[in-house]
């Protein structure tokens, strides 16, 4: 096998990391840069159309994942789409922006990743967020690649549902949004007047007529070529064939949370034990490889609406005439339209529940006809699981164990039940009566813990914010060290949300591009910074 294609980098996932890192390691248009990517070109119409996106799930552009059976929720496994086009998950997400909570990156500092506080994030978000089209929401930069804006159009449902949260006593978000968020506000989205905005659209396009930066579609990486710890290329399979390509500086794993610790284990890099029982060389033994998973969880309240909701149910050709003249209309929903962040406990230092308000029966499915959705989001899972090769063959999907309320303690549950009964107590306010049906699941408005917490168990589903399984830290139990190299190797890191080493109380798409920008930063900084004293003398 030749090594047909050599750079400098080479970037392993076109998702919300991987178009940051091909764009910002290729602008000084001398380091040549190779972006591979498994799936294909994000040309679907599907994807652009912000309402669209679910229709994409279990399509060529979604890995279409599935849990292992979880004991704590009935035996189900969980679907768990993943983004497999330019753009990842950011292509086939609800467009959601949020950066976390000021106490999650400060949790962070203080616990294992000193220099990872909130102050020294901050401007890593701000490089990337571009709000010119929110105007009169402040707290987010000015002329970064992603583009931040307010829905287009807000449903008369979703105004109920915020006049519905200040009857229950909760506050607007006000300016503590974009450090601090709590309390209720419609969504911010990245979207471009009504289309979506991905990473790919930010920062991959504008790159893409640069003579340096190459793009590999349809090339899924199957493993890391190491030379005595040392990354000396992909091995990368093609519709063509088998391809090398060789790095002379470094490989940059960016394949999210399922892929990056997969692709580490196949190349050798892992738990021994767990390699040998597939027959796979220890070239590097790192056990933390692929645990410490965190997802967030969320319970669905899904009721059917007395009125006409619900984008893309019955008869769309007024809804897709609207959205092509103008792109208005039900079409520029992201379908996740407001937000309320609280804490079930007020000693509590910050939010412990999301609620997500969606003008749809149910993301997850399998209800018809307009409906109206109220998800309840645990933000801090105490629970941990893993993920884990079920065979050696790197076509095949490896084995995910989220643990989803799993821990000891049952905490998980408990706070879980606590935020489902304050949902119910917003969609028993009176601002929301005119618009509420019958409940689309049974015993969805049953109070009672008992029935809360068996409810929850047999509807919980993934909000789609798998991190943590290459975990940073300094301690010998983290994967990869504060600049995010993998530890017991040379010119290896891995940068995406598998990097974070506690879930933030949010969305993650807003961090992982944070986490790229620093990483860029680090990895392109000058050579003589980082070279050793007696090569620099050389």
């Amino acid at each position: 096998m030749n090594a047909d294609v050599v750079v400098e980098y080479a970037v392993v996932g076109a998702g919300s990391a991987g178009c940051v890192l091909a764009d910002r390691l290729s602008a000084d248009g001398d380091s040549r840069v190779a972006l591979i990517e498994a799936g294909g070109p994000d040309r679907r119409a599907e994807v652009s159309i912000p309402a669209a996106f679910p229709k994409l799930f279990g399509t060529p552009l979604d890995w279409a994942f599935r849990t292992v059976p979880q004991p704590e929720l009935a035996g189900r496994r969980v679907a768990w789409p993943r983004g497999r086009t330019l753009g990842g998950s950011s292509s086939l997400n609800a467009q959601i922006w949020t950066r976390g909570h000021r106490a999650d990156y400060d949790g962070w500092a203080a616990g294992d990743c000193p220099g990872w506080s909130f102050a020294e994030v901050l401007p890593y978000f701000r490089r990337a967020e571009d709000r010119a089209g929110g105007a009169g929401r402040a707290g987010y930069g000015v002329g970064g690649p992603i583009r931040i804006e307010d829905l287009r159009e807000v449903g008369e449902a979703t105004v109920a549902f915020l006049l519905a949260c200040a009857q229950a006593g909760h506050v607007p978000m006000g300016a503590t949004e974009a450090t601090a968020p709590e309390g209720f506000a419609p969504v911010r989205v990245t979207q471009r007047r009504g289309r979506r905005w991905s990473a790919a659209d930010g920062y991959l396009r504008p790159a893409l007529d640069r003579p340096n930066l190459t793009v590999l579609t349809t090339s899924q990486a199957r493993r890391v070529v190491l030379d005595a710890g040392r990354a000396v290329g992909v091995e990368v399979q093609t519709g063509d064939g088998m391809r090398l390509v060789r790095v002379t500086r470094e490989v940059v794993l960016a394949a999210g949370a399922v892929g990056s610790p997969q692709l580490l284990m196949l190349s050798g890099v892992g738990a021994p034990d767990r390699l040998r029982e597939h027959g796979l060389p220890v070239r590097v033994p790192l056990p933390a490889v692929g645990e410490n998973l965190s997802d967030h969880l969320y319970v669905p309240l899904s009721l059917s609406a007395a009125s006409a909701v619900s984008p893309g149910v019955g008869d769309q050709r007024g809804d897709a005439l609207e959205y092509l003249r103008g792109r208005r209309g039900r079409l520029t929903s992201n379908l996740a339209e407001a937000l309320l962040f609280l804490r079930t406990e007020q000693r509590l230092p910050a939010p412990d529940i999301e609620l997500v308000w969606m003008p749809v029966p149910s993301l997850a499915g399998g209800a018809a006809g307009h409906g109206l959705t109220l998800a309840v989001v645990l933000l801090q899972p105490a629970s941990r699981g893993r993920v884990t090769l079920g065979t050696a063959d790197p076509a095949a999907a490896p084995l995910i164990d989220p643990g989803y309320l799993s821990d000891p303690a049952g905490a998980d549950l408990r706070t879980l039940v606590a935020g489902v009964r304050r949902a119910q107590d917003i969609l028993g306010q009176e601002a929301l009566s005119p618009w509420l049906g019958e409940p689309l699941q049974p015993a969805a408005l049953d109070r009672s813990p008992a029935a809360v917490a068996a409810f929850t168990r047999q509807h919980a589903e993934t909000l789609y914010h798998p991190v943590g399984t290459c975990r940073m830290g300094t301690d010998d139990g983290s994967v990869v060290d504060l600049e995010f190299r993998v530890r017991g190797t040379s010119g290896l890191r891995v940068v995406d949300a598998s990097t974070m080493p506690v879930i933030p109380r949010g969305h993650t798409h807003a961090p992982t591009v944070m986490l790229a920008e620093r990483a860029a930063e680090l990895i392109a900084k000058p050579l003589w910074t980082v070279l050793p004293e007696r090569q620099i003398a050389r």
